[in-house]
């Protein structure tokens, strides 16, 4: 084998290693533990209501206060 088959073979031989060192590999795996969402929602519609409601009874007994 001559050094210019030699160095061919090589060559071929380290590209083949570098591709395969560089093929990506994907792993999907399930949580240890559960996944928890937090659901803590701030209602204020209620009391919206009730100040509107309170302003309006306000308005209506007092007509010239604006």
């Amino acid at each position: 084998m001559s050094y210019r088959n030699y160095s061919a073979v090589l060559t071929a031989v380290m590209i083949s290693f570098l591709t395969i060192a560089c093929t990506p590999q994907v792993q999907m795996q399930a949580p240890d533990k559960p996944i928890v969402i937090n659901l803590s929602v701030k209602v204020e519609h209620g009391v919206r209501v009730k100040v509107e409601k309170d302003i309006d009874q306000a308005l209506s007994n007092n007509p010239g206060l604006f």
